[in-house]
């Protein structure tokens, strides 16, 4: 690398950061190494780029003009490199994602099995947890989210698909129990459910009455637990009412050992999305993994 270009990336990064730890974790290095070229690009200049303290950080006036210039340079750059990259028939280097747990394990996880035997360059990282990503922070390439998105700027969405919702329970409960005919009934009954809850937030279950309009029920409940997996076995038990998948549902309700309680007069459903931050360009190993499980995924969540 020429002498000129080192420790651009790395003050770049910083500049847009915040801090040397978040360049770091962006640029899947060290602080250490961060602070090192910054500091040997300061020598080299002859000026102070940051003004720094013990609790904050900020560029100086000579800072702010470097950066702005060092950003057009970059965006050069990068564009040069998406010219090549999109020329490649293959994807080549480390995608790291994260997914939903359970529906990482039975769907997002095969997709990108078969994508990566078709891909030999192309090397996968990922992560299945239910809880909230912050991707700068974790060094994250992409995420899949469920349900509303946050108002940023600093994010790129792209649907892949939606989490049809759909409410069961098992045969025996339902003879025990009785069975509400509709969400009204639904929401006036003391039936006992399985509920999914996260952090101490218990999520309440989401309905479109007849006339199209957002109904949103929390049943008593003895288990609530942030595992769908715990969930779908609490209610094939016959431990209450559940709102789950449809797609985590359909073999239990295949073999009836779950069945639906009553029908929607218009499905509900949370969309899934995988978001980026925003960046000059999507590098085509990103853009490999995006398309493949935007075609791919929707199909598989398709049951109602």
């Amino acid at each position: 690398m020429s002498q000129r270009l080192q420790g651009i990336e790395e003050f770049v990064a910083a500049a847009e950061a915040g801090s040397f730890a978040l360049a770091a974790q962006r640029l899947h290095v060290t602080r250490s190494a961060v602070a090192k070229s910054i500091a040997r690009l300061e020598a080299r200049l002859g000026t102070r780029l940051f003004l720094r303290t013990t609790r904050s950080q900020s560029l100086t006036e000579e800072g702010h003009g470097y950066y702005e210039r060092c950003r057009r340079a970059l965006a050069e750059l990068d564009a040069a490199e998406a010219m090549t990259d999109a020329a490649r028939s293959t994807a080549a280097g480390l995608v790291r994602l994260s997914m939903p747990a359970m529906l990482g394990r039975l769907k997002v996880g095969p997709l990108l099995l078969a994508l990566a035997r078709r891909h030999p360059g192309l090397s996968l990282e990922l992560s299945f947890n239910d809880r909230r990503v912050d991707l700068a922070e974790e060094g994250l390439d992409l995420a899949i989210r469920s349900g509303e998105l946050p108002d940023t700027a600093d994010l790129v969405a792209r649907p892949v698909g939606t989490q049809w919702m759909v409410l069961c329970a098992a045969p025996a409960y339902l003879a025990k129990h009785g069975r509400p005919a509709d969400v009204a009934e639904l929401a006036a009954s003391a039936h006992e459910a399985v509920l999914y809850a996260r952090d101490g937030q218990v999520s309440s279950w989401r309905f479109h009455d007849a006339e199209g309009r957002l109904v949103e029920v929390v049943p008593p409940s003895r288990l609530r637990c942030d595992s769908a997996e715990v969930l779908l076995e609490a209610a094939v038990g016959g431990m209450g009412l559940a709102r789950l998948p449809a797609w985590l549902a359909a073999d239990a309700m295949a073999t009836g050992t779950l069945v639906r309680v009553f029908d929607e007069p218009r499905p509900f459903g949370f969309e899934l999305n995988v978001i980026r931050s925003r960046s000059r360009y999507l590098p085509h190993k990103t853009r490999v993994v995006v398309d493949w499980l935007a075609e791919h995924l929707p199909p598989l969540l398709a049951a109602r």
